[in-house]
């Protein structure tokens, strides 16, 4: 009896943006070479897809970084959930069915540990962003345009006061990442 295929979504932290440069084709090559499969991927910018027996996070998530390292010749953090994971974190978004005025985007962080709530609150000093609620691995951010500005990026601000790596993902793409992974 084999063991039960388990549906995971990989967030990539800036692939194809700065100079760093990740063809979905070939990344999807040097997953499936680690015996991860099928590989799909969701756009240019990180969001894979794939099925694994494999349990073990830590280490499927260290061995996903260092194929890309040694593919791309840079740092590649990935955040991995399981497609149950995602649902849930976007299930449990406190931004609900609202929609963002014009001048907001709401977005989910997606990390690689566990989020304390005694770090809270989280946000930029122009009121650009901040942190509105935390689950498990992944914050919520709600962004804002003040002064005609877009916000800064908080995540490298969030990385440090969280302890960990991560990369966000706006609410709407967040919804679409789901529907896409499901057609796996």
């Amino acid at each position: 009896m084999s063991a039960e295929q388990i549906p995971y979504v990989a967030f990539l932290r800036a692939v194809n943006v700065g100079g760093r440069k990740v063809e979905m084709a070939r990344l999807r090559a040097e997953l499936d070479e680690l015996g991860l499969g099928p590989v799909r991927t969701y756009i240019a910018s990180g969001n894979v897809f794939f099925t694994s027996a494999r349990t073990d996070r830590a280490t499927l998530r260290a061995e996903i970084e260092q194929r890309l390292a040694a593919t791309f010749g840079f740092e590649v953090p990935t955040a991995l959930y399981t497609l149950a994971e995602v649902e849930e974190a976007y299930a449990a978004a406190p931004f609900g069915t609202a929609k963002p005025e014009a001048h907001e985007r709401f977005s989910l962080l997606f990390t690689t540990g566990r989020l304390a709530k005694d770090v809270l609150p989280q946000a930029g000093k122009r009121g650009d962003w901040e942190v509105v609620g935390v689950h498990g691995t992944t914050a919520y951010v709600l962004y804002r345009v003040v002064d005609g500005k877009g916000p800064a990026n908080p995540v490298p601000l969030l990385e440090k006061a969280f302890g960990v790596q991560g990369t966000g993902r706006f609410h709407h793409t967040v919804e679409k990442i789901i529907a896409a992974a499901r057609k796996g």
